[in-house]
């Protein structure tokens, strides 16, 4: 090494002393000091140490040498040598196309924004112009006539039937219902018409393993808050007990909370702040503690990337109080399903009430206690409009008592 070099710029610490510091040594064509040596990591490719080092998809980090060939994953960002293409043509990791993206049946290729065809097939935005559409509701079709749906209104789905979205109200926030009931095999045919025939186009029944001994998962389409209030055929939950439906704390009701609903990631992550530090009073509210709805601390910790991007959550486990994974929305999954109206109702007057209460929150808010259970039951209290959760606040004895 020349004698110049031993008093060059470190390209860590920046020093040009030589003494303490030990002499220089090359590092991808730069110097570094014999004290900074050591905190220069090694590529986990060539096991060579290097000052820049790229994330993968792989969960590796690897020097620019080790990756001239891979490519930048357009859902999560970070680099990939196992990948595939995407209805845009970008190059998607093989962990995003598994849980964000579907692969279209016509082209193969990936899509974020897949579209559903009659049989339970997807297609990609860009093959899905090829497809006619039911005229009835619009459902795309591999031929014509009917699609499945109004072919066979009466019927429970499998599980990953998913169909397009059909917006009830107005927005931008939206709310999902899921709502889990055990139905007995004697009055499962009568259950399923009664639904059906009640719910009409707003929602769908669907196959779900999880609920003992038997029963279905009761799905709406996209509703806003006033419109599931007022237009949602609340008198079928009497009619299905009336049946011999019913729950338990081993079924769940969730709620989907569209992200376009948030007015910005700092948002979302307010409003998630507040479920997780609440989890006393919401279980109370929600009525059970659930393995399938963890306040789960690891969950909590990412907050503010999940906030963000729902491919941050992965590596969570979808069964949390709030899964992140949903491309566009928030599922708050703590809720014990039910068949009384005023608690089901109250779950989507949680939901919107709450994402509204943290909308405009600011720092000195917080500090003052807005993210305090009696803050935001005070905040309730004054607002006709969240009637259903005071009702239930006020009967579990969770209401401010100021």
């Amino acid at each position: 090494m020349p004698e110049s070099d031993l008093y060059a710029d470190c390209a860590v610490c920046g020093t040009r002393r030589a003494g303490p510091a030990g002499p220089r040594h090359r590092v991808a064509e730069q110097l570094v000091c014999g004290s900074c040596i050591t905190t220069v990591a090694v590529c986990d490719g060539c096991h060579e140490r290097t000052l820049t080092l790229s994330d993968t998809a792989e969960r590796t980090r690897l020097c620019s040498e080790c990756t001239p060939r891979w490519c930048a994953c357009v859902s999560c960002g970070l680099l990939s040598a196992r990948h595939e293409r995407t209805d845009t043509d970008h190059a998607v990791c093989v962990s995003c196309a598994d849980v964000f993206f579907a692969r279209c049946f016509a082209c193969g290729r990936h899509s974020a924004n897949s579209r559903y065809v009659s049989g339970g097939l997807r297609v990609c935005a860009v093959c899905a112009s090829g497809y006619n559409g039911c005229t009835r509701c619009g459902t795309l079709l591999r031929g014509y006539g009917s699609c499945d749906w109004c072919a066979h209104p009466a019927r429970v789905r499998n599980y990953s039937f998913k169909p397009d979205p059909r917006f009830h109200g107005t927005g931008p926030l939206y709310l999902g219902l899921e709502l889990e009931i055990v139905v007995p095999y004697q009055c499962h045919d009568e259950a399923v018409e009664l639904a059906t025939e009640h719910l009409g186009t707003l929602g769908y029944l669907k196959r779900d393993s999880s609920i003992q001994p038997s029963g279905f998962e009761l799905v709406t389409h996209p509703m806003s808050y006033p419109y599931a209030l007022g237009s949602f055929p609340w008198e079928l939950l009497g009619e299905l007990d009336d049946v011999g439906c019913s729950t338990h704390a081993g079924v769940g009701l969730h709620v989907h909370a569209s992200r376009a609903g948030f007015a910005s990631p700092a948002h979302a992550f307010r409003w998630m702040m507040l479920i997780y530090r609440n989890e006393s009073p919401l279980t109370r509210l929600a009525g059970r503690r659930s393995r399938y709805a963890p306040f789960d601390p690891a969950a909590r910790a990412r907050v503010k990337n999940t906030a963000k991007n729902h491919t941050a959550a992965l590596g969570l486990d979808r069964h949390q109080a709030i899964n992140p994974y949903p491309r566009s929305t928030l599922e708050l999954r703590i809720f014990a399903s039910s068949l009384d109206v005023g608690r089901v109702q109250a779950a989507l007057a949680f939901t919107a009430a709450s994402i509204h209460y943290t909308r405009d929150l600011a720092v000195a808010d917080i500090h003052d206690g807005a993210w305090n259970w009696e803050t935001f039951a005070a905040w309730v209290a004054a607002r006709p409009r969240y009637q259903p959760l005071s009702d239930q606040l006020h009967h579990l004895e969770l209401a401010c008592a100021c």
